[in-house]
């Protein structure tokens, strides 16, 4: 992603951002870069981080997600025990019942661990956890 895409990635709250809006501002979606933008601290769970690793095609394109995590100021966040707990227990109630995956699970104990909100464009897979605050991402909505 060139820089020029966020060039204005400035704003005024606390996010925690769910890998799916970075992977629509790396595809141009401008309402994922106007989401990243609006937002003056932004910040990604080190699961979101190695998913989008995972996704690039080349060295080069992890390069160009670093560059960018950086040069729009994006905190990575660890895990730590608690949230690894907490995780775990969010599998054990959410798992089978509403299909809740590890990944989400992680990403979802970060926020509420860091005590943040998670922007995230896959809001059915995060409202059943009780205590998370979410913020509603739609990439085609009028």
């Amino acid at each position: 992603m060139s820089r020029a895409m966020c060039a204005n990635c400035v704003g005024a709250a606390s996010v925690i951002f769910d890998t799916d809006i970075l992977i629509w501002c790396f595809r141009g979606n401008p309402r994922a870069l106007e989401m990243i933008g609006s937002e003056q601290e932004r910040a990604l769970s080190i699961v979101s981080f190695m998913e989008l690793v995972q996704g690039a095609r080349s060295l080069v394109e992890v390069r160009e997600i670093r560059r960018f995590l950086r040069d729009n100021t994006f905190r990575i966040l660890p895990l730590d025990e608690a949230m690894s707990h907490l995780a775990a227990s969010l599998m054990e109630v959410h798992a089978v019942r509403s299909g809740l995956q590890v990944a989400d699970a992680l990403i979802a104990a970060t926020a509420r661990g860091h005590g943040e909100i998670l922007a995230t464009g896959n809001i059915r897979h995060f409202r059943p956890v009780a205590g998370l605050r979410l913020k509603t991402f739609r990439p085609n909505a009028p």
